[in-house]
């Protein structure tokens, strides 16, 4: 019995290494959107992937029919809703467009829009009416588009653009 166990805990190990390596790079990449941390700085994003992944591996059941990139993505929101607070009043880490976005804008957002989240799925995983969702995600939206797209500092012209 010992033997069977330990047999299914290594196949269920291995399972769930190649669900990481299959999906880590996207959880990752949604796990810095959230964040507003630059990709090569993203410490705050790993600490709150690797958290959301273990609570998936806790709960790994493959054969319960549950899909675990659904689990760990509802892990990561739900973590990181309830610890974004603390990290709000640091928003100057934060950088790019998503820096003028408050975190629970940029979590409808990334949930909505990279993830492709349906706006009810994404109101019952925060808790907050539909309607309120569509509120929100069109307030950063319309955030966004307000923010310049450029680099905020003009470049220098160089002589070849006729400055001598």
């Amino acid at each position: 019995m010992r033997e069977r166990q330990s047999e299914r805990q290594r196949r269920s190990a291995r399972e769930f290494e190649a669900f990481v390596a299959g999906a880590g790079g996207r959880l990752l990449h949604a796990a810095t959107l959230l964040t507003g941390e630059p990709p090569e700085h993203n410490e705050r994003a790993r600490r709150l992937l690797t958290a959301a992944l273990a609570r998936t591996y806790a709960h790994w059941a493959p054969e319960r029919g549950e899909d675990p990139y659904d689990r760990t993505r509802q892990e990561l929101a739900a973590r990181f809703a309830s610890t974004a607070w603390r990290y709000h009043r640091h928003r100057d880490r934060a950088t790019g467009v998503l820096a003028r976005l408050t975190p629970q804008e940029r979590l409808v957002l990334v949930l909505r829009l990279y993830e492709g989240v349906a706006e009810e799925q994404v109101a019952a995983l925060i808790g907050l009416p539909s309607e309120r969702v569509r509120v929100i995600c069109t307030r950063a939206i319309a955030t966004m588009r307000s923010t310049p797209a450029g680099p905020r500092h003009p470049r220098p012209r160089t002589t070849a653009e006729g400055v001598s």
